[in-house]
């Protein structure tokens, strides 16, 4: 996957502070027709958030509006979401322009893997559901022909809470104006990583 450029990056920001500044449901509600997910939908998507970044000593993704944040961010096209599909396998829910649905893919593939509806599975389940795929999309040799829509949904998750509150001030170690540069910094048990740094990193 390659690294966010500034303006997904500003864009990313604009859509989680509008998520967190106004009630998510009216933003969804503003969506274009068949773009708004439904209850079970955003349930999911808040569920897998959450298990991509779990409650620690700070709140998880699902926790601080990762869904909602989902939603919106494939509904805009963040991270090429609503780039045409090329050969596109048999079953994955299109749109007419040929871009592909993300969420209903992510609830369509986790209902198969779950062989009935993933949000039923204990959580033990749909940890190992989620990990399962996640291990196919990011295998340990070359990438497969095809990526994995879950690339994509899995980095708008981390940029969702990275770019949050909760994880960008707290999960991280926020400072406003880094001051001078050090080329050598001694790390201690319990530091965290700065804030400034994660937008460099390639997720995949």
């Amino acid at each position: 996957m390659t690294p966010w450029n500034r303006r997904e990056f500003l864009s990313a920001a604009g859509l989680l502070a509008a998520a967190l500044g106004t009630t998510p449901g009216r933003l969804l509600a503003a969506l274009p027709a068949g773009e708004a997910p439904t209850a079970q939908q955003s349930a999911l998507l808040k569920e897998v958030s959450q298990l991509v970044i779990p409650r620690t000593t700070t709140a998880g993704a699902g926790e601080v509006g990762g869904g909602a944040f989902l939603s919106l961010a494939l509904a805009h096209g963040l991270k090429g979401t609503r780039a045409p599909v090329k050969d596109a396998p048999a079953g994955w829910p299109l749109r007419a322009d040929g871009s592909l649905r993300h969420d209903l893919w992510l609830q369509q593939d986790l209902n198969r893997r779950a062989k009935g509806d993933f949000m039923a599975q204990p959580p033990a389940q749909r940890r190992a559901l989620l990990a399962a795929l996640d291990a196919e999309a990011f295998p340990a040799g070359p990438p497969p022909a095809q990526p994995s829509p879950w690339r994509a949904i899995k980095t708008l998750i981390l940029t969702g809470y990275y770019t949050s509150e909760e994880g960008g001030s707290k999960e991280l170690r926020y400072e406003a104006v880094p001051g001078r540069w050090d080329n050598d910094i001694p790390l201690h048990k319990g530091d965290r990583a700065f804030s400034s740094d994660w937008t460099a990193v390639d997720f995949g």
